[in-house]
């Protein structure tokens, strides 16, 4: 997968759980964006419909939706097996408990933060970028808002409009 190392340099956000993360300011919100049509946009980038599953995720919570996102990205985004990509995440794991220290993520992100980051990083590595290992990136934050759903549900501020479809 992309570059070896996760950019570092930028503020941090304390969230009311302790947990850090670089902050986003002027970076955009990719979350607040309708997903659906970004993908029916990218069309060209995301034939298999990995931003598709993502906002099905944001309309009904449904975390298997994350999964299938994360199966297709690694298939058709990526040169390596889903057991290769999860070893190349776990670097970012390691790499993350260097900056902000082990397990900071578990202490609470809130869900938007983990789809805004995703879906970035997601367009940024179909689009090319090498700057930072955005594909492995995406995974995290699909890992993360997946984790999140299941442990963290105080963390959950998405309103799933289509709860249970």
């Amino acid at each position: 997968m992309g570059l070896n190392r996760i950019k570092d340099g930028a503020p941090k956000k304390a969230f009311s759980s302790g947990a850090v993360r670089e902050t986003k300011e002027g970076k955009g919100r990719c979350d607040l964006m309708p997903l659906k049509q970004v993908g029916e946009v990218l069309v060209d980038v995301d034939k298999h419909k990995t931003l598709q599953d993502v906002a099905k995720f944001m309309e009904t919570g449904d975390t298997k939706l994350l999964a299938t996102a994360i199966q297709k990205f690694v298939k058709y985004h990526t040169n390596y097996t889903e057991c290769e990509a999860m070893i190349d995440v776990s670097k970012h794991y390691e790499q993350g408990a260097e900056k902000h220290g082990e397990r900071n993520w578990e202490k609470g992100i809130p869900l938007h933060s983990y789809i805004d980051s995703g879906v970035r990083h997601f367009i940024q590595h179909v689009d090319g970028k090498t700057d930072e290992p955005h594909d492995r990136a995406f995974i995290w934050n699909m890992l993360g808002a997946m984790w999140t759903v299941d442990n963290k549900p105080e963390f959950i501020n998405i309103d799933f409009k289509n709860k249970n479809k």
